[in-house]
């Protein structure tokens, strides 16, 4: 039987024509178990899951274009806009890709700050995602000692960015700001008090739960050869056994040896690897990356070098310190200079890559220069939209039941599928 339909057209549970047991059931993009605005028009057998086509496009807001519009700082408002959940992890990925067009080399303090920042954020992201593991299949618990967490991450966050939820931290060749006395020692006593006792109650609530298990294990797989070819990456990619990390494989900021340019190894870090590769490893890569991150940042934290925070102050190639636009006539002159709309930065005539791995996965920039003070072309390579192609290969043959559980553990961040 072939079976059309009109992605268009608002249905819900609907007969098939000539068919006795086979429905279409409208999933979303209103649906609590989508945790985003998302469709997936499902043909069904019962309560099987024949096939499925996934429908985006509900939450488009022209990111991409607007980079087109914006310098090269203004545009950080945006980026972390597409993944809300971790958006310093966006701020630091788009301006590794412009400092890549500009040809800037970082200071190492910068380089220490955005390290740790990128792990804070993959913790903001896990430690929600690992929560809704059990939310989805009817736990609230093990959600509450997730999201907990994340309220003592925003207020780190909050302490070095000014704002708790879109930190815009980041500019071109540094820091809006230094990190305030005493910062590291905080991150450190969060990372001892809380984290342990917050790992150890999640995995004593779902670990030992054997409805978390058999609704877990062994649905919504993936082979290694499949998700190589379907170009996953983050921890969908590596509970099926792929060996693939940014940090690793291409390493940059402290991941990369001699970043401070006086011989300082990379942070020791371990990449875990699955191979069961359904929802139940995904979670446990998840879980295992919380521990790594924790043990990365243990290592920066007594290590963050003296200096300054900025590339090329005396080229005047970033914002001047504050202090020098309020009490020097010349760092007032610069400080205008640099975002008056007809000034501003402007890089030479070419195009750049960069990426981070975050915690969904490699989140890439690509920029295009006309030698302008805004991009000629900004573009994304969004974990989420890449991992959110792979579902209808995961979720045929399992029951709509599994739906939100297969969903959560692909992690789609909506804004990431329309840019």
């Amino acid at each position: 039987m072939s079976v059309s339909y009109d992605l268009g057209k608002p249905t819900t549970l609907t007969r098939e024509a000539g068919s006795e047991d086979r429905w279409t059931l409208n999933f979303g993009p209103q649906h609590p178990a989508t945790h985003t605005t998302l469709r997936l028009v499902m043909e069904l057998e019962g309560e099987r899951i024949v096939s499925v086509i996934p429908d985006i496009g509900f939450l488009h807001s022209g990111f991409e274009k607007l980079g087109e519009h914006l310098n090269y700082n203004q545009y950080v408002v945006v980026v972390e806009r597409m993944n809300y959940v971790c958006p310093i992890s966006n701020d630091i990925a788009w301006h590794m890709a412009v400092e890549k067009l500009f040809g800037l080399e970082l200071t190492p303090r910068c380089k220490a700050i955005r390290t740790i920042l990128c792990e804070l954020g993959r913790l903001q992201d896990h430690f929600l995602n690992v929560g809704v593991s059990g939310l989805d299949l009817g736990g609230l618990t093990a959600f509450l000692y997730g999201f907990n967490e994340r309220e003592f991450l925003y207020d780190l966050i909050e302490e070095v960015s000014g704002s708790r939820f879109h930190p815009s931290y980041t500019r071109v060749g540094g820091l809006a700001q230094d990190i305030p006395t005493g910062w590291p020692g905080r991150v450190r006593k969060f990372l001892r008090t809380r984290v342990p006792t917050a790992l150890k109650d999640i995995e004593a609530l779902l670990l030992r739960n054997r409805i978390f298990i058999e609704r877990t294990k062994g649905i919504g797989m993936i082979s290694h050869d499949d998700a190589v070819n379907w170009s996953l990456t983050g921890p969908v990619a590596r509970a099926s056994g792929v060996k693939r990390d940014v940090r690793k494989d291409e390493p940059y900021l402290c991941y990369a040896d001699n970043w401070d340019g006086r011989g300082a190894p990379a942070v020791d870090f371990q990449v875990p690897i699955a191979y069961g590769g359904d929802v139940y490893a995904r979670f446990m890569i998840r879980m295992e990356e919380i521990r790594q991150s924790c043990r990365i940042l243990e290592q920066l934290l007594d290590r963050i070098p003296e200096g300054p925070i900025n590339a090329l102050p005396a080229q005047k190639m970033t914002l001047p310190d504050k202090r020098e636009i309020y009490f020097s006539i010349e760092g007032l002159i610069h400080h205008f200079e640099k975002v008056m709309t007809n000034r501003g930065l402007e890089p030479p005539l070419g195009e750049a890559y960069a990426a981070n791995e975050t915690a969904n996965g490699e989140l890439g920039y690509y920029v295009v220069s006309d030698g302008t003070n805004v991009p000629w072309r900004a573009r994304t390579r969004p974990p989420s939209f890449i991992n959110y192609q792979v579902f209808p290969h995961m979720i045929v043959g399992h029951q709509i039941s599994d739906v939100p559980a297969v969903l959560n553990s692909l992690n789609i961040i909506a804004a990431e599928l329309d840019r």
